[in-house]
């Protein structure tokens, strides 16, 4: 109903940048990001004051339906870094969300041995959460991983 309304902006920004879309990735309201990206005017790809965009927050949260819809957007760019350094992939890895680690590494624009600010990879987060199964889907995509001697 507020989107009928003409006076209101879907895309603008809260006191921390957030638009309505990044606060619904964030928040995994699936029927509400697809309603917003079928607004004129809405940046799927908009960062916040952090340099989360509603793929981050998505990846970051775990909601593996809402990075889906979002990765279908040409506009959105799958291995953007917040001003952290941590791309989506890194968020994800970091939190174990295997699923969302998955969807990730199906676009090929998507780095996964990039380094955040402190130099840390996606499989070095993994691995410090000890979430086995995104360490597995990482570790072919690590060059710094030596096979061992047999």
């Amino acid at each position: 109903m507020l989107l009928e309304r003409e006076e209101v902006n879907p895309d603008k920004p809260d006191n921390r940048d957030q638009t309505p879309l990044s606060l619904a990735a964030q928040n995994g309201h699936q029927e509400v990001v697809k309603i917003l990206l079928g607004r004129d005017g809405v940046n799927p790809d908009k960062p916040d004051r952090a340099g989360l965009t509603p793929l981050a927050w998505a990846a970051w949260m775990g909601h593996e339906g809402v990075v889906k819809i979002l990765l279908g957007r040409e506009e959105v760019d799958p291995d953007r870094g917040s001003n952290f350094g941590q791309t989506p992939l890194a968020y994800a890895a970091k939190r174990g969300h295997e699923g969302v680690v998955k969807a990730l590494l199906q676009r090929e624009e998507v780095n996964p041995n990039r380094p955040t600010r402190t130099s840390n990879t996606p499989l070095k987060q993994a691995t410090r959460g000890g979430y086995m199964k995104v360490v597995a889907l990482l570790q072919p995509h690590d060059k710094t991983i030596t096979p061992s001697a047999s």
